[in-house]
């Protein structure tokens, strides 16, 4: 295998090709439908499992899958606020319990929703990957996650970044303060209701990265379509001349009037 620095993970395309996909593709058997026929379950709280990845394709990893709910067809913006606070509080805690075990470099944290996150599986899910050689913190900058406030509650802050990873519109909402995760659960679920049913008519896809960075946990939550290819080609981030406008309808459909 050729040598990979310490910024690169090697992908087997092998197992790659092995994996279903049922995003596009709707006939496709669900495998985490079938909870009978799971396998290597590290823990759960239903309806949530935490499990092994059966298609560990990212070498020198550990892939874990965050099955999310019973229901296929279900939608982080529209989770009972019961299945919100437990599903984050339960992803939280095993993303910190795998970080400080000292295993690895670092761990992410992420789930793709839609035919433009990357994803493969329609039901929803979250990964929690541990790296044992790439430590994602140090491409991090703190102007990432700086921008206009859009809302805030003790403990919380939510924004849109002026200074964007990949470009456009990317939201993010810091927890300064633990006690205070299920109101951080509460302004993730907002900015992705605001995503999937007022950002832009043709969006159906977006991700949620979460950081730990400067002693507080931020998730950045991307509305996303075909990626820019000034970005692809020149890592180039465009920002939008709209972000005032967006900011003031956000707080005017969730903050200032009524849903």
């Amino acid at each position: 295998m050729q040598n990979l620095s310490r910024e690169q993970i090697c992908f087997n395309s092998h197992i790659g090709s092995q994996k279903p996909e049922s995003i596009i593709n709707r006939n496709t058997s669900c495998p985490f439908c079938d909870r009978s026929g799971l396998s290597d379950i590290l823990a759960e709280q239903y309806p949530i499992i935490w499990l092994k990845n059966k298609y560990p394709v990212l070498e020198d990893t550990l892939q874990t899958v965050l099955i999310e709910t019973d229901d296929c067809n279900a939608e982080l913006s529209n989770y009972p606020k019961d299945l919100l606070h437990n599903l984050i509080r339960f992803g939280v805690s095993k993303w910190l319990e795998m970080d400080a075990s000292g295993e690895f470099a670092s761990v992410l944290f992420y789930k793709n929703h839609g035919p433009y996150s990357g994803g493969t599986i329609r039901h929803p899910h979250m990964q929690i990957v541990g790296l044992k050689q790439v430590d994602y913190r140090k491409n991090l900058r703190a102007d990432y996650f700086s921008g206009p406030e859009i809302a805030a509650a003790p403990g919380v802050e939510l924004n849109v970044s002026t200074q964007p990873k990949i470009g456009f519109f990317e939201f993010n909402v810091s927890l300064t303060d633990q006690s205070y995760i299920d109101c951080w659960a509460d302004y993730i679920q907002i900015t992705v209701h605001y995503i999937m049913h007022h950002f832009h008519k043709n969006c159906s896809s977006y991700n949620l990265f979460f950081y730990q960075h400067q002693s507080r946990i931020v998730v950045k939550i991307m509305p996303r379509f075909v990626t820019s290819p000034l970005y692809i080609g020149y890592s180039i981030p465009q920002v939008s001349n709209r972000l005032d406008e967006v900011v003031r309808e956000f707080q005017q459909i969730y903050f200032l009037g009524d849903r």
